[in-house]
């Protein structure tokens, strides 16, 4: 394996304000992208979605818990599957304490299509306590192309109420997840980052782009 060449520390601090000048860029870059995501234009939702959770059936509505601003993780889990996808679990082990989205007046759910008798021994499973829904029966997951002829798709999707009346105001899928990976974020920072084979510098990977991950309690089987 590749390892950064070794330096002095004059030399390193001068290749570190060269990257944090770049560093800098990227953050305003991206602070312009999060100003553009806020300016998309919304979508009336019209059509009455209704879900099975662990206290009963709940429309769309309902999942907002009170809240003006609701983030719905479309949890890959086919209603043919004995557990979920283990991708869509690693974003789910990165969620943090909801009181903080909370206190944005946000509410967060994960959504999946396969039917409770499946998915809450699965949470249980993995020591999840995030409000999970099934939408099971429902047209949820196709209209929003979470759920297509090729297959699941794992991701997101954005919903502001204003009173009983809901908007679509955006979805993403693919490596617009990345910004949930709180793991991945921790491992960007390190000389040898994700250690997945697509990146750069070589010589530092051993895996395919996500050939290493497993449940957070199968580790053990590697």
């Amino acid at each position: 394996m590749e390892y950064p060449k070794i330096v002095s520390r004059e030399e390193w601090l001068v290749a570190r304000q060269e990257l944090l000048l770049k560093e800098k860029v990227a953050t305003r870059a991206h602070d312009q992208v999060n100003a553009e995501r806020r300016r998309l234009p919304m979508v009336k939702i019209e059509k009455e979605y209704i879900f099975d959770g662990s206290d009963g059936k709940a429309s769309l509505l309902d999942l907002f818990d009170g809240r003006r601003q609701l983030i719905v993780y479309h949890f890959m889990f086919d209603p043919s599957w004995d557990e979920g996808c283990k991708s869509c679990s690693f974003i789910i082990d990165n969620v943090g304490h909801l009181a903080h989205l909370h206190a944005r007046d946000t509410s967060l759910a994960v959504i999946s299509r396969a039917p409770l008798a499946k998915s809450e021994p699965f949470k249980r499973r993995m020591n999840w306590t995030v409000p999970w829904f099934s939408s099971y029966g429902s047209d949820f997951n196709y209209d929003f192309h979470f759920t297509t002829d090729e297959g699941e798709n794992g991701g997101v999707s954005v919903f502001l109420r204003e009173g009983e009346t809901i908007y679509h105001t955006y979805s993403t899928t693919d490596r617009g997840n990345d910004v949930l990976h709180g793991t991945y974020n921790y491992l960007d920072l390190t000389p040898l980052g994700r250690q997945e084979f697509w990146e750069e510098p070589p010589g530092r990977s051993n895996s395919q782009a996500m050939g290493w991950l497993r449940l957070h309690d199968s580790y053990d089987e590697l």
